[in-house]
């Protein structure tokens, strides 16, 4: 009988984060987590920090017995800055969001793909969003940026290391209804914000989790490089 399958999810600890840990653990893997705050099951570390995303790798690998198989990339903030803001205040909101969203992502998977050309490969699930190919609000320009970055590094690292077994994909969400977007969506007319999206109605965090536990655990290795929609039609590419 083989071991199980070994997961670090970041973001772990509400919404989207949340549903993926349970629903791959409930599929039989070995899954630690990763928030902002130290927790039972979850390890501690603020992403904004340059240096947390290493120091995160280095405690999950401890935590998974000295292996991880897949790499669960969820962790993000989605702050508005507006476009009049003074350019220190400007700077300051696009410096965050990238560190968080995309270089504390990148850090990881660096990390995942290093350990996995050790291993003999290993998966990488990248949480984007629709707004990397729509485009987002006049205050979340940075956020849409954020994504898109990611969405161009999952495609690079599945072209760059497919023949080391090394697979990467990526999921984008639109509207989840999760604590991340509840101020987002209370601010919207619940009538407009539905006409915008065919199937009437946002996305529950487990249908996310669900996409990402397949990748992580049961899609084939010829879909490496593949992003899923999921985002009730509202943008078809």
């Amino acid at each position: 009988m083989s071991d199980p399958v070994s997961i670090l999810v970041t973001g772990a600890t509400r919404g989207i984060g949340a549903a993926i840990l349970d629903a791959v653990q409930a599929k039989g893997a070995r899954a630690v987590g990763h928030g902002s705050r130290e927790a039972p099951g979850v390890l501690g570390a603020d992403l904004s920090d340059p240096a947390a995303a290493d120091i995160l790798w280095e405690r999950a690998l401890a935590a998974l017995g000295g292996r991880i198989d897949v790499l669960v990339n969820n962790a993000g903030v989605f702050e508005p800055v507006a476009v009049d803001a003074p350019l220190a205040e400007w700077q300051a909101g696009w410096a965050r969001t990238m560190q968080i969203n995309l270089q504390a992502a990148a850090d990881l998977c660096r990390r995942a793909v290093l350990h996995f050309r050790e291993t003999g490969g290993g998966r990488i699930v990248n949480v984007a969003s629709r707004a990397a190919y729509r485009g987002d609000s006049p205050e979340h320009w940075h956020y849409a940026a954020s994504k898109a970055g990611m969405v161009g590094m999952t495609k690079s690292i599945a072209r760059g290391y497919a023949h080391e077994q090394i697979l990467a994909f990526a999921v984008c969400p639109g509207f989840v209804r999760t604590g991340m977007a509840e101020d987002y969506l209370a601010a919207r007319d619940a009538a407009q914000l539905s006409a915008d999206i065919p199937l009437g109605r946002v996305a529950s965090p487990q249908e996310v989790a669900g996409a990402c536990a397949y990748l992580a655990l049961e899609a084939p290795a010829s879909m490496t490089g593949a992003v899923l929609d999921i985002n009730g039609a509202s943008y078809v590419r």
